[in-house]
């Protein structure tokens, strides 16, 4: 069942390279913004893939300031009768996009399907949440599933309302307590892979800040379950030629997370050494 859902889209599928034209970009409240994207065509996406995308004005050279493309999580897409809509959810960092942007995507290999019958457990915060909606999504309905989400206020939680439609089982843990339960994300997956769950065990989906994901690799290998993280390291081109988004690996050596990852099984990642 869930191979049949990811074959929705081919990981090996072409990545566009297209100016897009910005439809929306609107606040989802203090610090998180809903950026909407047309392109021409779509090879479509797995969930936990990425896209470089341009932001700013065209010089009369061809070069765009900010100079760098930015890796996003694409959030979700929609076939529309003028073209593709692809949304991407952010933070504000640094400066904001002109009227279009250059997209080039989807990129990088998705999270893999969990085994028929596995319980899963998708655990995001911050911006991390951006890359677990279409897994989300995709296993509704088809598998048992159930998320955590994490974040400092009630104000960094992003795009909660769309989660809540899919009617999946969703707890949040906040700093303050602003929402939810007063904590850390990584309590509440302590204590739901505490439960015992029969048939074929457990996974875990990760994706958000470091030293949150590091916890919840210990606490998925203390429990025997396996975990999958999804890391989100800057990088410059999204193709493994920059070499700027390298990952240590446990056994030695690195990764390129843009074109290794970025989803990763956290047992090979080194966190001692990851930035």
């Amino acid at each position: 069942m869930a191979e049949a859902i990811w074959e929705v889209s081919s990981e090996g599928a072409v990545p566009i390279r297209a100016e897009a034209e910005v439809l929306r970009n609107v606040s989802e409240g203090p610090s998180s913004w809903r950026l909407v994207l047309r392109v021409p065509s779509w090879p479509g996406f797995r969930p936990g893939q990425f896209a470089m995308l341009s932001a700013g004005a065209q010089q009369a050279v061809r070069r765009t300031d900010p100079l760098l493309p930015r890796p996003m999580a694409v959030y979700r897409a929609e076939a529309g009768a003028e073209g593709f809509d692809v949304e991407i959810l952010y933070k504000i960092a640094g400066r904001g996009t002109a009227l279009r942007v250059a997209i080039v995507g989807p990129l990088g290999k998705a999270f893999p399907p969990p085994r028929s019958g596995e319980r899963v457990i998708i655990v995001a915060g911050g911006t991390g949440i951006a890359s677990v909606y279409e897994l989300a999504a995709r296993l509704a309905g088809a598998h048992p599933v159930e998320i955590l989400f994490g974040a400092r206020t009630a104000s960094d939680l992003m795009a909660l309302e769309d989660f809540e439609a899919l009617k999946i089982p969703l707890q949040v843990a906040t700093e303050d307590g602003s929402a939810g339960v007063r904590g850390l994300v990584t309590d509440l997956l302590e204590t739901a892979l505490e439960a015992p769950t029969p048939g074929s065990g457990r996974r875990v989906y990760v994706c958000g800040p470091t030293a949150m994901m590091r916890r919840c690799a210990e606490i998925a290998s203390e429990n025997e379950a396996p975990c999958i993280a999804a890391l989100e390291n800057a990088m410059a081109c999204g193709f493994g030629v920059c070499l700027g988004c390298a990952a240590p690996l446990r056994e030695g050596g690195y990764a390129l997370v843009c074109r290794d990852g970025p989803a990763f099984d956290a047992a090979l990642i080194d966190w001692e050494r990851l930035p």
